[in-house]
């Protein structure tokens, strides 16, 4: 049984390194409208929430850093990605619990056809650091080409 889902959207557009992107529709609206770029990973950006909603914002914005540069290094950058994570708070053995991280990727690129980009998604989805780190829980994602 749930008890929270927090939800985050990311825009991005452009490559990694040069590429910037936002953050808004957040459930609780405290982060909506902040900037994300690869500079910025490394500051705390302002306002209150809760851990899932900041774990939801860093898992969307992580995710398409990292679909940013595997499609960089596919010579195929995106025009652009919303990334959407889902993160669910349960109880499991009567223990509040970060069980899941669901990721809806919508994305304009050029030049690239379905199976490729699902090989992409798979590549950035090993690489993104948040991904990793929520190893114990279920992540699913469902990623489309515009």
């Amino acid at each position: 049984m749930s008890i929270a889902e927090r939800t985050v959207q990311t825009s991005w557009a452009g490559a990694l390194a040069t590429g910037a992107g936002t953050l808004g529709h957040g459930s609780s609206g405290a982060l909506d409208g902040l900037p994300v770029t690869w500079a910025a990973r490394t500051e705390t950006p302002g306002g209150k929430t809760s851990p899932e909603e900041l774990a939801a914002a860093a898992h969307s914005s992580c995710f398409a850093m990292a679909l940013s540069l595997k499609l960089g290094e596919n010579q195929t950058p995106p025009q652009h990605l919303d990334v959407t994570a889902t993160v669910t708070l349960a109880e499991v053995g009567g223990l509040p619990t970060i069980t899941t991280s669901e990721l809806t990727v919508r994305a304009q690129v050029a030049d690239l056809s379905a199976a490729d980009f699902v090989a992409v998604v798979d590549a950035a989805a090993a690489l993104c650091p948040v991904s990793r780190l929520f190893a114990g829980a279920k992540i699913s994602i469902d990623a489309q080409l515009a």
